[in-house]
Parts: structure tokens; sequence; C-alpha cells
């Protein structure tokens, strides 16, 4: 599912190959806040950027993936900036 919102050029998806495509080629990592993490199991998603946040522990695609779906959320991206630059603009929303 991807779909453009009216207010910007952000677009939606669900779809884990696109999230990860969008992921890598930003060199960013999935990620869960430490502070959210309960009985090991992954927190509140983020994606982590160099240099890495330390209030944030990288984890697995498939951990990162199991998480996103269990919490039924979507990516909301944008692709570049109004200027042309690789944006890394970026939040988890209800699907």
């Amino acid at each position: 599912m991807t779909s453009k919102t009216q207010s910007s050029e952000a677009q939606q998806t669900t779809d884990h190959a696109a999230i990860r495509k969008w992921v890598d080629e930003r060199g960013g990592q999935p990620a869960t806040v430490k502070a959210t993490e309960e009985d090991g199991h992954a927190g509140i998603l983020r994606i982590d950027f160099d240099p890495p946040d330390e209030g944030l522990d990288r984890i697995g695609w498939d951990e990162f993936f199991e998480k996103f779906d269990q919490a039924d959320v979507a990516l909301l991206h944008q692709d570049r900036t109004r200027d042309g630059k690789l944006s890394r603009f970026h939040k988890f929303v209800r699907r």
C-alpha cells in the first residue's frame, strides 16, 4: 500500500521490501528505543542513522518487521526534500 498524503509529498507504506530499501538507501538501521524494551522484546520502533543515537538499540530486520506488523503501523516517509536532496524524514503512523 503506497499513497500520497494531500498536505505533503510524503508517502505511506507497509511494504517490507520498500521500507528496507528506503532505509538502506539512507544508511539507516532498524532500531528500538532502549527505555521501552520489555522482557527482551523490541520497544518503540525507530530508524537509526549515523552517528548512532545512544538512546536506541539497533535490531535485525526480522525483529523490526515482527514488531512493525504487531503494532499495526505504516511508515510515512519522504523520498526527496524540496530542493531535490535525499530526505530522511519519516515517522511511524497508524494504518
